[in-house]
């Protein structure tokens, strides 16, 4: 009986048409088709300089790939659930294209090494994607950095108002995070630049390959040195999406910022009419949902992540059809992270910063408590001390319904004789930012250093960019 599975010699019967739809990867493994004509051009290279295949062979199979490879692009491919995968798809129309030099293609491999040289591909291309819109969103935190230097507004911890600090210094704590994520792509781009094909179904082949030609025709840095290990690792995608998740929770925390800090309640900025929108009942409503959007989706991709943990968690060596499960999820949480940087550095750009009323925010509240405490420690009072006179000065101000700026000097003597006029001075915004000048503090000094630095490791990452190329 014929089958016409390109694997099919062994097998009596067709397979069932419910089973081919189920293990079918057609449907979302179509997005690998450049990258496996790519492959499949150097490693058919290789074999006709390893005389495995005729050069005019190697020339007909690289013409005929060329001419799939745009037929894909041009939409008029059709790609067919029956041949399974993108792998099978494309050396079936290479085949019907060009004939008996189409099935030498397969000489020295498997779908094995061929998917995972793929999946290589894929990832280290989506990560030098990826490195671009984080670099672009970067540049916008130091963007608003610079332009609001002098806007002061509450820090927080536990939600409530803790101590004042430059607007520009919580712009750049998401630039550093955001750094740190650049780090993480950059060793998850190291795992995946490893080259497979070669590594055969999971022992090598017997044909006389050179691995190294198709590692340095797609410039790939290093090689597997375990032909098991080739087929079966997916650490690459692990790193690369545990590096994804860690980026979008840095995304999702500022989305609620910026969604607490969008309400009626903060009022700390108003986010571009572009960039939210209304209701269908209440007109009045300016909703923010794309940083909503973007603190949803992290679940999403944090989900993608557990599920290829679980996938991979029990797997023997080397390649089992669990393995397909690693593509959906991929695919996904490479497209959600993309979009998210993208719409997030043009909500950063177009975000207006309501400076007055960050800076009332700081004056209508004890926020200045611990440079009060601190005025007294310089007096030679010691911390504790004057941490408990600090927040008695605080709770009396509470019952009479004022705050620190509103008392008398005569007041203050009641707690303490070390005060004087100069703790008015103490205690007004600008001089508790401006005394918090430690290292990383949020002093205007220290964070216009921030800026330099942010903007010398820009230039050093473009520099290197420059080089490269």
């Amino acid at each position: 009986m014929s089958n016409e599975k390109l694997w099919g010699g062994r097998f009596e019967k067709s397979t069932d048409k419910t089973i081919n739809d189920f293990q079918a990867s057609i449907n979302f493994d179509w997005r690998l088709y450049k990258y496996d004509i790519q492959g499949s051009i150097a490693h058919a290279k290789m074999l006709a300089k390893c005389e495995i295949i005729s050069e005019d062979d190697a020339q007909k199979i690289i013409d005929g790939l060329n001419k799939i490879l745009q037929k894909i692009e041009n939409n008029e491919f059709d790609f067919k659930t029956e041949y399974e995968d993108i792998h099978l798809n494309i050396e079936k129309a290479l085949t019907d294209l060009i004939g008996e030099a189409g099935g030498r293609l397969h000489t020295a491999r498997s779908r094995n090494d061929q998917v995972a040289l793929d999946m290589h591909l894929y990832v280290r291309d989506e990560i030098s994607k990826i490195c671009a819109l984080l670099l672009n969103l970067m540049k916008e935190f130091i963007l608003a950095a610079e332009k609001n230097l002098g806007v002061i507004m509450p820090g927080y911890t536990h939600l409530q108002r803790a101590q004042p600090i430059l607007f520009s210094h919580h712009m750049l704590a998401y630039f550093w995070m955001l750094e740190r994520d650049y780090a993480r792509l950059i060793n998850a781009y190291r795992s995946a630049d490893f080259m497979p094909l070669g590594a055969g179904a999971l022992a090598g082949t017997t044909f006389p390959i050179d691995r190294k030609f198709v590692q340095h025709e797609l410039k790939f840095e290093l090689l597997y040195r375990n032909s098991l290990d080739a087929v079966s690792d997916r650490d690459y995608i692990l790193e690369f999406m545990s590096t994804a998740s860690i980026m979008m929770i840095h995304l999702s925390r500022l989305s609620e910022e910026l969604i607490l800090w969008s309400s009626r309640e903060f009022n700390f900025i108003e986010l571009d009419d572009a960039h939210c929108t209304g209701s269908s009942m209440m007109p009045q409503k300016k909703n923010p949902d794309v940083p909503e959007l973007v603190r949803g989706k992290t679940g999403r991709v944090i989900g993608h992540l557990m599920a290829m943990f679980t996938t991979m968690k029990a797997l023997p060596l080397a390649y089992n059809k669990d393995l397909q499960e690693d593509k959906e999820g991929l695919f996904d949480a490479v497209e959600t992270l993309k979009f998210c940087l993208i719409v997030f550095a043009q909500i950063i750009e177009g975000m207006k910063v309501k400076s007055e009323n960050m800076r009332r925010a700081v004056e209508e509240d004890f926020s200045n408590a611990t440079d009060l405490a601190d005025y007294l420690v310089k007096k030679n009072l010691p911390f504790r001390q004057a941490h408990e006179i600090s927040g008695k000065i605080v709770h009396h101000c509470i019952e009479r319904g004022i705050y620190l700026k509103d008392l008398k000097l005569d007041e203050y003597k009641t707690f303490s004789d070390k005060f004087d006029e100069d703790i008015f001075d103490a205690i007004k915004p600008e001089t508790c930012v401006n005394a918090r000048d430690s290292y990383g503090g949020t002093s205007t000094e220290q964070v216009e250093m921030q800026i330099f630095y942010a903007k010398e490791l820009m230039q050093r990452i473009f520099s290197s960019f420059e080089s490269e190329e």
